[in-house]
């Protein structure tokens, strides 16, 4: 398995905001993100331990979904201030591709939230309501099955996480962003490591056809996703660091 060291950050500079659907493409699809979050493994049982580990984690049935892909990336900021900056997850941050898949909480609420291809909520030009079988609109629907915000009085690694049960279209399955300590054995220095996990239907039960539309979308997905997640460390970065520059002029 690849674990990534994290250094200081250098770039105190807030990400840029997307203004539309082509600067969300560029800033998180074709931008190359700075750091690498990809966990890879050096073999298919590396990859299942691996899972197990996660999904016993966060209370989750291994034998339902065992494939995951998980990405983590170091971030020097307290594990509490992280998991607020993910309670603030909407359709206002500068941290996720809102114009080609807008955030919408359903009843302002982070327990259940829908994400809009573009930002619609309805079929344009009287379009059916499904592609190829697939719905498109909403695009995923996320229920919350555990939102930890306290740590237990146990917890070695002072974890916090939010635990989406994950519908409509790709991916199936569950969706877990989780912040904890870093862990010395595995050569985490930042002074906290961010995760984001996602069970696939890739793998198993998938039909032949299927198969390069399932390749393409984990493709994009780890783009994205990578992307995602350099900025939301980019933007914790900032903001503390702006804060102490403010402090010494108190």
């Amino acid at each position: 398995m690849t674990n990534y060291k994290e250094s200081s950050p250098i770039n105190l500079n807030p990400p840029s905001r997307s203004k539309n659907v082509f600067s969300d493409i560029r800033n998180f699809l074709i931008n190359k993100p700075q750091k690498p979050t990809l966990i890879k493994f050096e073999s298919e049982e590396n990859r299942k331990d691996y899972n197990r580990r996660v999904l016993q984690r966060v209370g989750i049935d291994v034998n339902k979904n065992f494939v995951l892909n998980v990405h983590k990336i170091g971030v020097n900021a307290p594990v509490g201030y992280i998991f607020n900056e993910l309670l603030n997850w909407n359709g206002d941050s500068t941290c996720w591709p809102n114009h080609v898949a807008k955030v919408e909480r359903i009843n302002n609420e982070i327990e259940n939230i829908e994400i809009l291809p573009f930002g619609l909520k309805k079929y344009p030009f009287g379009l059916k309501k499904s592609f190829l079988g697939m719905d498109l609109i909403p695009l995923f629907k996320l229920h919350s099955i555990r939102i930890k915000s306290t740590p237990d009085a146990f917890d070695f690694d002072n974890a916090r996480y939010l635990l989406y049960d994950c519908t409509g279209g790709y991916p199936i399955g569950i969706f877990v962003m989780y912040v904890r300590s870093p862990i010395e054995e595995m050569g985490e220095i930042a002074q906290s490591q961010l995760i984001f996990a996602v069970s696939f239907n890739f793998y198993g039960k998938e039909k032949e056809a299927n198969k390069l539309v399932n390749k393409i979308w984990e493709s994009v997905h780890n783009r994205v996703t990578s992307n995602v997640l350099n900025r939301v460390k980019q933007l914790s970065e900032w903001r503390l660091q702006k804060m102490a520059n403010d402090m010494e002029y108190l």
